[in-house]
């Protein structure tokens, strides 16, 4: 299954201060002989993943991970009902351990999804929110992750993945949980989509996007694999 929007400059928001998303036609069949076009996009625009040295200056860059960084079991964890009335909602211990009563305990080392219901948004202003609500989604909480971690379930390896624009709640301008989130080799998938079609459990994830030499991350095609 396909878990990413697709890439379009006229509906993928973009991050507050990111650069503009454009498109260039450089070369056309009817005057070159064949179609081209210059896609001018940041690492983070659109569906993405993020490298552990977007956020710590001594970790890993894309091209120096491995293909069991990109591939990892996956989970969902369904907060929308948290998140329709509550930009601010923070994703608890306690939520997870609801999940875990009724499916199991989160496997080591997994890429843990939020569907915060932030995909059915995407194009529309209210994804990043208008007035008072401007900026502001829905994100782990610090706890949380600290957590996973101390329990092994984000161990050396594993992510975050979530349908906003990254794992951390609007409101904090400190990107705590992404700072506690790139260690080792985790990495962070976010603006995902089509998360109703992933399964709480059972499948993986498979980050496909260019490796770029240094690169903090790359738009990508994010897939969900079952039967694995």
């Amino acid at each position: 299954m396909n878990l990413s929007h697709i890439h379009d400059p006229s509906t993928t928001p973009l991050f507050p201060g990111d650069p503009a998303f454009t498109v260039e036609t450089v070369a056309t069949i009817a005057a070159d002989g064949y179609f081209l076009r210059h896609i001018h996009q940041a690492e983070h625009t659109g569906t993405h993943w993020g490298a552990p040295i977007h956020f710590d200056p001594e970790g890993a860059a894309a091209d120096e991970l491995d293909l069991e960084d990109l591939f990892l079991p996956a989970v969902k964890i369904d907060v929308r009902d948290r998140c329709a009335n509550d930009r601010d909602y923070a994703i608890t211990v306690g939520d997870l351990v609801v999940w875990e009563a009724r499916f199991g305990r989160i496997p080591d080392e997994s890429a843990i999804v939020a569907w915060t219901g932030w995909d059915a948004k995407w194009g529309t202003e209210d994804f990043l929110g208008v007035g008072e609500s401007s900026g502001r989604q829905p994100g782990f909480a610090v706890d949380t992750v600290e957590w996973l971690l101390e329990t092994g379930r984000l161990g050396r390896r594993g992510a975050l993945g979530i349908d906003t624009f990254g794992p951390d709640i609007g409101i904090d301008d400190e990107y705590a949980v992404s700072k506690l989130l790139y260690r080792d080799h985790r990495i962070s998938l976010e603006c995902l989509a089509n998360l109703a079609e992933l399964p709480e459990t059972g499948a993986w994830i498979l980050v496909g996007s260019p490796i770029h030499r240094g690169g903090s991350g790359a738009p990508a095609t994010i897939f969900g694999v079952l039967g694995q």
